[in-house]
């Protein structure tokens, strides 16, 4: 009589292996929040205040005369590009980590946002977009006639 294992969890690894394989490729075509035909995507933190939202997001070697911020229909969208600087090759050997070219992303904002006052700033490398909040609306006394 031959002797056989039992391994209860040797299914489950396949399917973690099937997830891995597609999950890395599904990621690749994520476009929530970005477009295709840009090269890079700066991380962002976006925080709600009483007053206002925040976003910040990293720029890093952006200067601010190559950053569009603009709000239309209710959707803030930040692009722009980090230029390419002199590169420079010695014996063969060239190594870039650095991303540069255009970005773009895009948010949309919450009925509270108040569209007509938003500011924005970037300052060492962080681009800080602030979007005030609507002022609150007082319920009104509505007198029923008789």
């Amino acid at each position: 009589m031959s002797m056989m294992t039992y391994e209860p969890y040797r299914l489950l690894n396949r399917v973690s292996d099937f997830n891995r394989l597609f999950g890395d490729l599904a990621s690749r075509f994520d476009t929530e929040d970005t477009a295709a035909g840009y090269d890079w995507t700066p991380a962002v933190d976006i925080k709600e205040e009483d007053n206002r939202y925040l976003i910040h997001a990293d720029v890093p070697g952006v200067k601010a005369d190559d950053i569009d911020v603009s709000l239309e229909d209710g959707v803030l969208t930040i692009k722009g590009s980090r230029n390419y600087e002199n590169e420079e090759t010695k014996d063969g050997y060239k190594r870039v980590e650095r991303v540069r070219g255009d970005f773009y992303r895009r948010f949309s904002l919450p009925d509270t946002a108040d569209h007509t006052r938003v500011s924005a700033k970037c300052k060492d490398g962080v681009l800080e977009v602030a979007i005030e909040k609507q002022e609150k609306v007082l319920p009104k006394k509505i007198t029923v006639e008789s």
